[in-house]
């Protein structure tokens, strides 16, 4: 963990625990819509990334390795990075139960502890949106990165807004939950420029808020219905999360 970081931040504290990193997959990716989510963002890594195997690619934020564990497997030279040692145990089970390599790294995304340009391509999920100072893992995404920088956000112009805000009221009252933040593309767009990259490609993946998919639990359901929200243009507008590939701008 940096120094700069407090210890106390739900980011640090929430995942510092063995039940949590146990139940993570179950809840995360468990049911149909969790099967669908997983299987989604598999293929928009592969296909961000391009070719897989001998790419020297670091994980930050790899919680429980699935993301890792995927590139491996396609034949990467894969770090993993993660501050949660309760994570990285889960994640180096599942490494050793794929018969993979991957080199497991306690850090702080806030603080990466390898050189500028270590890594061909840079793969981010689920962390900006939790990270104390989502700027400054932004810019450590691109320092350590050659070419590619891939990380995921909830739009602000999706319903992630409202159950943003929900949570966020609930941290400051006490619970012990999750208060992440939104994102507009503009502001995205505005700091990858700043680290020398641009927006390559965008994935959304929902329309509706993907707590309504999972309340219905209908894989046919989700499918159907966003099926045409996005044929309708609504999927362009209010899609989230959204996944981001950007590339580093020649000099």
């Amino acid at each position: 963990m940096s120094k700069n970081q407090p210890r106390q931040h739900y980011s640090y504290s929430l995942y510092a625990d063995k039940d949590m990193a146990r139940t993570f997959d179950e809840r995360r990716f468990g049911g149909p819509i969790g099967s669908l989510v997983a299987g989604t963002q598999e293929r928009v890594l592969a296909n961000m990334i391009g070719r897989i195997k001998d790419r020297g690619i670091i994980d930050v934020g790899t919680g429980t390795g699935r993301a890792a564990v995927m590139l491996a497997l396609g034949g990467a030279r894969v770090t993993a990075v993660d501050a949660s040692e309760e994570m990285l145990e889960v994640a180096r089970r599942r490494a050793e139960d794929a018969v993979v390599r991957v080199n497991f790294v306690r850090g702080d995304a806030h603080a990466l502890k390898f050189p500028n340009g270590a890594f061909d391509v840079a793969v981010c999920l689920r962390v900006l949106m939790h990270a104390p100072d989502w700027r400054k893992v932004m810019s450590e995404l691109c320092r350590v990165a050659q070419r590619l920088v891939i990380f995921d956000y909830p739009s602000a112009t999706s319903a992630a807004m409202l159950h943003s805000l929900t949570r966020r009221a609930l941290h400051v009252a006490g619970a012990r939950t999750e208060a992440y933040r939104v994102f507009t593309h503009a502001t995205i767009k505005r700091e990858l420029a700043r680290s020398g990259f641009g927006i390559r490609s965008v994935h959304r993946q929902f329309t509706l808020p993907m707590q309504l998919h999972r309340a219905i639990g209908s894989r046919r359901f989700t499918l159907f219905s966003e099926d045409v929200l996005d044929r309708a243009g609504l999927l362009r507008v209010f899609g989230s999360p959204v996944t981001v590939c950007a590339e580093r701008l020649l000099s």
